[in-house]
């Protein structure tokens, strides 16, 4: 057994398609499917079921996923333990679900000057693909809404985020101190990309359906908040974003919804294996810079 079958089984039991996990993997999907294939032989045990129209995993598969994810991430641990016992500088892969996000940079402002020989990889991606990379070794930390986290991730929430809507320059909403939620009833509203952000998706959705509607969805997707604004600036939508992004958005006006106010939660996510003293220091500057700024505990009231 190869740890390069186990990075494949991997890909292939969170992708369930053959075809997109080759592609994760860099490799042809013929060549991964063989690599499957020997891997069963050499267990003796069907992980797969597959057809051409769907795969799956059989009981045995389930079991063996977690135990391969396992493997996969104290592999990476050794190697990183190896690393630092060479005196090489200690290296932590953070994910970021956008850059125009203020929470985790901070965070990693305070880990930074603990630390000053960290070396610090961000890594742009949304929370699927986060928990993905963190499962197999590829992430160390993550950022994210911790509701659908799988087992073996484990997360602390460190701020409530208050929820706004983004508006363009003269706009009905501008004028406002705040927008009650029922007011978005008959507003183009632009959802994420599903792929990228489908538990943001969720939570707006299921604040408009709690206010009595369901929102009236705009037709096109972005890949980046900063796009998203352009949408807006120019009138075509509006858009539903917490305040820990809005000033990195010119030629757009924020103001928090009401009736009900909502808030993001935002927690920080590893691997529940993962013990290591870095990802400790992320957790605790988390905790401290929440504690200090009050995210926890007040509702933000930016406007402009």
């Amino acid at each position: 057994m190869e740890l390069r079958q186990l990075r494949y089984f991997v890909a292939v039991s969170e992708e369930l398609n053959f075809g997109r996990a080759a592609a994760r993997e860099h490799i042809v999907q013929s060549a991964l499917s063989q690599q499957i294939q020997r891997l069963e032989r050499e267990l003796g045990v069907r992980l797969l079921e597959r057809t051409t129209h769907y795969v799956a995993l059989t009981p045995a598969g389930a079991a063996f996923l977690v135990e391969a994810r396992r493997i996969l991430a104290l592999v990476e641990r050794a190697a990183q333990v190896a690393r630092t016992a060479q005196g090489t500088s200690p290296a932590l892969r953070v994910g970021i679900v956008d850059a125009s996000y203020d929470s985790m940079p901070q965070i990693l402002h305070e880990a930074q000057a603990l630390y000053p020989d960290l070396v610090i990889h961000q890594v742009e991606a949304g929370v699927p693909e986060q928990y993905q990379q963190l499962a197999d070794g590829r992430l160390d930390v993550g950022i994210g809404r911790a509701a659908l986290a799988p087992s073996g991730i484990a997360s602390h929430l460190f701020r409530q985020d208050r929820l706004g809507v983004l508006v363009p320059r003269g706009h009905r909403f501008a004028d406002l101190d705040a927008v009650p939620v029922e007011a978005l009833t008959r507003e183009p509203l632009l959802l994420a990309e599903e792929m990228k952000a489908p538990e943001f998706n969720q939570f707006t959705v299921e604040m408009c359906r709690a206010a009595g509607f369901t929102p009236t969805v705009h037709q096109g997707t972005v890949d980046s908040i900063r796009a998203a604004s352009t949408l807006v600036a120019r009138g075509r939508c509006l858009y539903c974003v917490p305040s820990s992004c809005i000033s990195a958005l010119p030629g757009t006006i924020w103001r928090p919804l009401t009736q009900p106010a909502s808030s993001y939660p935002w927690s920080i996510l590893w691997r529940a294996a993962d013990d290591s003293d870095h990802v400790r220091a992320i957790v605790t500057c988390a905790r401290n810079l929440s504690e200090r700024l009050g995210w926890l505990t007040t509702a933000h009231q930016t406007t402009g």
